[in-house]
């Protein structure tokens, strides 16, 4: 299933990156801490891509974002290493691709442009809220991540009833 109508790519070819923009969001890091919060419970591993502020701020809610909810993460330092004790920890949030865990193959992208190494991943969920200037970024990374190649699905967070 093709739901974006892109062209799944040569026969033989590495499965193309998913990429999903999930656009309309009210607040980007509420929003993704609700996707970090679903992943978790479906006991899926995650790398989130963003730079030290956001990744900062991302952190701090994390903990916050709801009272009764915790959501296991570990924050990566500028090398992207973290406490041998703390590998197996199923969130990590990193300052580059290439500090995500090989075993996780889902990335959510918190970035305004496209970075690098995006293509080791199975599945990248992109993050637009209706803001004016990220909604233009967003379309800025829409159509980078449509040179690559890769698959694209939207999601329209403003027609999910609740």
């Amino acid at each position: 299933m093709n739901p974006s109508n892109e062209p799944a790519g040569p026969p033989g070819a590495p499965p193309a990156v998913e990429v999903t923009f999930h656009f309309n969001v009210g607040d980007r890091l509420q929003y993704a801490c609700r996707l970090l919060r679903k992943a978790h419970r479906a006991a899926t591993a995650v790398s989130v891509l963003g730079d030290a502020v956001l990744l900062e701020r991302l952190d701090r809610l994390l903990w916050t974002f709801e009272p009764l909810a915790f959501v296991p993460h570990v924050r990566c330092d500028a090398h992207g290493q973290v406490e041998p004790h703390l590998a197996d920890t199923p969130i990590w949030l990193v300052e580059q691709a290439s500090h995500a865990p090989a075993a996780h193959r889902v990335l959510l992208q918190l970035h305004d442009t496209v970075p690098p190494g995006l293509d080791r991943f199975e599945r990248v969920h992109e993050v637009v809220s209706a803001q004016p200037d990220e909604r233009a970024a967003g379309r800025e990374r829409w159509r980078r991540h449509a040179a690559a190649g890769r698959l694209l699905v939207r999601h329209d967070a403003a027609e999910v009833p609740g």
